[in-house]
C-alpha cells in the first residue's frame, strides 16, 4: 500500500487510511470509514488507524476489522454502595459537560443482578467501539477514576444489556460539534489520496 506525503502528518495521528484495493485514502474519520463500510462498493476495503506520525511523514498504522464499525463498547465502574455508584455517575456527567467526550456516548446509572462481582450498582459508560483508544484517553486527561472496580470492552456490554439491568439514571453525552461531511460528499471524494 503506497500512501501520498501529506503536510503537518502529526495531525493525521488518530484518523484512517482505507484501502481501496487499488489505491488508498489518508485522513478519514470513524464517521466517514463507517459511511464507506455501508456502500456495497467498498465494504471489502482494509481500514488501519494512523497511531504515530512522524515529522518525516511516515505513518504507523494499526489494523482495524470492519466489524468494529458496528459495535458498542463501554466501560462499567462498579461500586458494592448506591451512593458511591450516584457520585460517581455525577461526577462523570459533570466532567462530560466541561470537557466533552471524544464521540457521542451513554451514560448510566444501574443496579446489577447478582453475578460474579455479586450485586452491584455500576456507572456505565457506553460508546462506539471504533472510539475506546479515544475514550481512555480523555478519562485520564479529565482525571476520573471511578469504581472500586472497572471492566470495559465490547464483550462486557454486550454482557450489560443481556443483564437487563435496572437503569435508575441515563444521560447522553455529547462530543464537541465537529464539522462532518455527507455520505455524498464522502462517496464523491475516494479517489482522492488525502481526505483532509
Amino acid at each position: 500500500m503506497k500512501l501520498p506525503q501529506v503536510e503537518q502528518p502529526e495531525r493525521y495521528r488518530g484518523l484512517y487510511v482505507f484501502d481501496f484495493g487499488d489505491w488508498s485514502a489518508v485522513g478519514y474519520t470513524a464517521e466517514e470509514i463507517a459511511l464507506l463500510l455501508e456502500s456495497e462498493a467498498y465494504r471489502e476495503g482494509r481500514i488501519y488507524k494512523i497511531h504515530r506520525a512522524s515529522p518525516d511523514g511516515t505513518f504507523e498504522l494499526r489494523g482495524v476489522a470492519r466489524e468494529r464499525f458496528s459495535f458498542e463498547s463501554g466501560l462499567l465502574f462498579h461500586r458494592h454502595d448506591a451512593t458511591a455508584a450516584a457520585a460517581d455517575y455525577r461526577r462523570l456527567a459533570a466532567v462530560a459537560e466541561q470537557s466533552p467526550p471524544p464521540c457521542r456516548a451513554v451514560l448510566h446509572l444501574a443496579r446489577l443482578p447478582a453475578g460474579e462481582v455479586g450485586d452491584t450498582h455500576a456507572t456505565v459508560l457506553i460508546f462506539p467501539a471504533e472510539y475506546e483508544d479515544e475514550m481512555g484517553a480523555w478519562l485520564m486527561r479529565v482525571g476520573f477514576e471511578g469504581g472500586d472496580l472497572v471492566e470495559g470492552g465490547i464483550s462486557h456490554v454486550t454482557n450489560y444489556y443481556e443483564l437487563c439491568a435496572d437503569v435508575r439514571e441515563r444521560r447522553q453525552l455529547w462530543s464537541r460539534p465537529a464539522q462532518f461531511r455527507s455520505r455524498e460528499e464522502v462517496y464523491a471524494s475516494v479517489r482522492r489520496a488525502v481526505q483532509r
